[in-house]
Formats: structure tokens, sequence, C-alpha cells
């Protein structure tokens, strides 16, 4: 989700896993020989009737667009190309409307012991992806350099054929605020998006989905000409990446699932369950916040910063305004909590400074004191609360929506708000709220279930705020082959590279390198910042 805040998310969206989220070979011959693992069944040709698009010929070009186009200006730099690949709209009928799925590709430079491709997803869902190689090739330093890097915009995301809702809101996630009445206007609010998305994109809606942005992923596949595709995933991404070697065993190599999420919790309500990794890491965040009260003023101990924040979430039933001039926002109890939540997807020193800089803007205005705001808060308010980010939106809720269905009824998501609200009384009304799915279509399909094995190195730190600990193990033990890399210590979401812990750097650039991975599962510790 757009809060599971990964590398790509953060850019998309400045609330958000999304849902913010945060990547010895011999030459090519031999590597590609060696390394897939005997378990897969051999790479299948073509489905019938698809043969036009696994075999089409891509034409690579100038991926900038016109000349404010800093994403493209980035790639041409780096020597990355682009192409757009044509894929059908709906899979069961290929020979009607077809669409277009954007993606970039950074060839390996070490030619002599390239790996082949790598297909990133930084998750969201709808978080693009295409102008991310060249950050990706720079973070992964010699290993990034036997692969050629492919960034992808997922159908209905970025310069792929668009989604947009029109929406007057970035995202769909918010809290269901102190009382009834708050949850009220949440129903209003979410009645009216999936109403906006219907009247905007009634064609498109039905054929939104993992499912078939993992089948253009097997397209991508057979357009470069390639027998396998390697993928690194992080949040979102790790269910694609599942979804992908479900649907296409034998057409994979090197998979890495960071902040994996468990399948058969993949929902749109799949936030619930992860309150408390929330209270913790707001917890460790008041404790941080607290040694520097000379700073943000916020409280002298813990309790004290705690103490705050509850101040501001219950001031913000009669409304915040945030900013000193006419661009000011007016936020209220179901917009705070949001605020709060997006920002405790890691516990960097800069992640936490800039929560300490949000929350001192908000005691502020719970003061009714002037609270005027930083460039970085304006653009987060921004694209929380205006068009701005209407497309990732909802292309995000597109996708979840179209993965699987919803609870209808009203009430039933303010008893379980209820319900959650005596145990967690900040978070349990957000991850619980209702959303746009309770007023979409039915999915096309049922989920995907795990059926086969599949040799992954999946990575997961114990206080993962946003797709917890648990997902990760539970995957692990979906799929024997593969191997578990655990960070303790940590409240982040998007690990390798992410992080900067060396220990599972390391580990992740062995397996990339190789193509082996660890003979057991390994356990790194979160260093002290």
């Amino acid at each position: 989700m757009t809060i599971l805040r990964s590398v790509a998310a953060r850019r998309a969206s400045a609330a958000g896993l999304a849902l913010t989220a945060c990547l010895t070979a011999a030459p090519a011959a031999f590597a590609s020989a060696r390394t897939a693992p005997a378990a897969q069944p051999a790479a299948a040709p073509p489905e019938a009737g698809l043969d036009r698009y696994y075999q089409q010929r891509l034409d690579w070009r100038s991926c900038i667009k016109g000349p404010d186009d800093t994403t493209g200006r980035d790639l041409e730099k780096a020597g990355a190309q682009c192409a757009d690949v044509t894929v059908p709209l709906d899979y069961a009928d290929p020979r009607g409307r077809t669409i277009t799925v954007a993606i970039s590709r950074l060839k390996a430079t070490d030619t002599r012991h390239r790996v082949g491709p790598l297909l990133i997803n930084f998750g969201g869902p709808g978080g693009p992806a295409l102008g991310d190689p060249p950050e990706m090739r720079k973070a992964m330093k010699d290993v990034g350099a036997r692969y050629d890097i492919i960034g992808m915009d997922p159908r209905s995301v970025g310069r792929s054929t668009p989604l947009d809702c029109h929406w007057p809101v970035g995202h769909s996630i918010y809290s269901a605020g102190l009382g009834r009445e708050s949850f009220d206007r949440q129903v209003a609010l979410h009645k009216d998006l999936a109403a906006k998305c219907r009247a905007a994109n009634a064609s498109l809606l039905p054929h939104i989905s993992t499912r078939n942005t993992a089948r253009d992923m097997d397209v991508i596949r057979g357009a470069l000409g390639e027998r396998r595709i390697s993928y690194l995933g992080y949040s979102y991404g790790t269910y694609l990446g599942t979804v992908y070697t479900q649907l296409f065993p034998g057409r994979y190599d090197r998979m890495v699932l960071d902040g994996a999420i468990d399948p058969r919790r993949y929902n749109p309500r799949l936030l619930r369950g992860v309150e408390k990794e929330n209270e913790q890491a707001l917890a460790d965040w008041a404790a941080w916040a607290a040694k520097k009260h000379g700073t943000y003023g916020l409280g002298r101990t813990r309790a004290q910063v705690l103490a705050t924040v509850d101040r501001v979430v219950k001031a913000s039933a009669r409304g915040l305004t945030l900013g000193t001039d006419a661009g000011s926002f007016r936020l209220d109890d179901t917009q705070v909590p949001t605020l709060i939540f997006g920002a405790l997807s890691s516990d960097t020193d800069s992640a936490r400074a800039e929560f300490g800089d949000q929350v001192s803007t908000l005691a502020k205005a719970a003061d009714n004191r002037p609270a005027p705001l930083s460039p970085e808060f304006r653009k987060t308010l921004q694209e929380m609360l205006t068009s701005k980010n209407s497309q990732y939106g909802s292309a995000q809720t597109a996708i979840l929506c179209g993965d699987g269905a919803a609870p209808r009824d009203p009430g039933a998501y303010w008893r379980d708000i209820e319900r959650s609200r005596a145990a967690h009384p900040l978070f349990g009304p957000l991850t619980n709220n209702i959303g746009p799915c309770a007023f979409w279509d039915r999915p096309r399909e049922e989920p995907t279930r795990v059926r086969h094995d599949a040799p992954a190195l999946i990575v997961a730190a114990t206080g993962d705020t946003r797709t917890d600990y648990e997902g990760g193990r539970a995957l692990h033990g979906m799929l024997p082959g593969s191997k578990l890399i655990t960070l303790k210590g940590a409240n982040q979401h998007g690990v390798y590279l992410e992080y900067g812990n060396a220990c599972v750097d390391r580990e992740v650039n062995a397996y990339l390198t190789t193509g082996e991975l660890p003979s057991n599962d390994r356990t790194c510790v979160r260093t002290s910042s």
C-alpha cells in the first residue's frame, strides 16, 4: 500500500507499503545451467494465442519524454533505454484490446559474468519502477554490473497505459477517526472514490490485478528473448513475485523477496494485524525523540512524548490548521493517524528526524499556535490530501480491489473498528477502516494459491511495521526450498540496500552473484545508529 513506503513508494507518495515500500558467477552459458533450480520444470513455450505478444520485437529508444522529464534524463545519462511492451488487456481474450507496459533496461556492463535480466518492483501496490535501474545499479555495486536491470511501470501505473480516477486525494488509506461521525464521513468518501473510478475507468478496472501484472512480466521475459528472468521485489512486490512463481514455474532464476507478505493474508484489508508492531515502533521513536527534546520540544521522557502524540490526535477531532499562508491545510482525526502510521516504516535517524519535525508542527497546531510547514512536510500533505497523486492512489486501489473481495457492509467495518479500538486506540481504527473496495465490483479471478515450491531468498525484519515478520516466516514455510534472512531488532520495512545493514546486503549479494541460496537460514542484527 502507499504507506508501505519502499523506495518507490516514498517517491510516489509521502504518506507511505506502502502497500508504503523499500536490492562467483561463471560465464552466462554455464551460470544458466548451474543456477536453474533442479526442482523447477523447464520453461514452457508461450501459451496458445499469445505468441504475438511473447515474440514481439521491442523498439528500444530514448527514455526522455520532454524537456521537463528528469526521470528520462537520468535514465539516458546512465545509458538506459526504454520500450513499450504490448500486452492484452484481457488475457482470456488475446485478440481483443491491447495496452502497453513501459519498461527500461540498463544493460549489464560485466558481460563476461552476465546473469541475465533482473526485474525490480518496489511495492505499493502501484509503485512505478521504470526510473529506478540507475539507482539500483549504483546501490548493488559490482553485483549489479552482472545484470540487465529492468524497471517496469506495472499495468495502469506511470508511463504504462494509465488509470486515473481523478480523486481529490492521493490515496485511500485513512483512519476511521475517534467516533461514529468520523467513520460515517469515511464511508461517504470511499463510496465516492469507488464511484469516480468506475466512471472514469470502467473498461480497465476488471483487468487490473496482480495475476495480470505477473502475466505481463512473463510477456516481458519472452519479448526480451530470455528463458528465465530474475526478480527483486519489496513489500507488495513480494506478493507479485510469489504469484509469478506460481503462474510460471520454471521461468525465473534468482528471486529475492524483501518484506514478504503471507499470500494467505493478502487482501484489501492487508494492514490488519500490524498494530502491535506500529505501537512498538512509535514507542521506540518516542524514546529517541525524548533525547532530543531541545530540538523537537515533545517531552523529556518516552511517556511525555507519547502523551504529546495522544494530545495531537485528540485535538485533531476539532481540526488542525497546518501552514500559515494561503496554502495551509486543515487536518482531522481521520488524517492525522495516517500521517503517524506513515512515518513508522523506518527507524533510521533520518526517518525519525522527519517524523520529529512533523509531530512538532502538529503539536503547535494542537495548541492553536502558528504551525509553519517545512517544504518536505508541505509536499507530504499535498500528495496525501490533494489530487496531485491521484494516479498513484487510483492504481493502488484498483490492484487491491481487483485481487480480492472486501466486506460490503459498513456495519461490519464499524464492529471491527470498535473491537480493535479497545486494545489499539490509535492504529486499530486505521487498519480496520473501510475503503473503496467495499463498493467495488467483485474480482474476475480467485486469489492465487501457493502450490509450487520456489527456491527464493526471503528477507524479513522482526519489527517490520507494514508486512510483519510472521508474514515472512509464513511464506518461508510455504516455500520449503526458500531460505530466510532475518534482521533482528529493526522497525524497518524494506532492508536490502535500503537500510545499510552490511550483513543482510552481503547475504543477498552473495546469492545474486552465485545463484546459490545459503545453506541455512541466517540471522543479522540491527547495528546501533
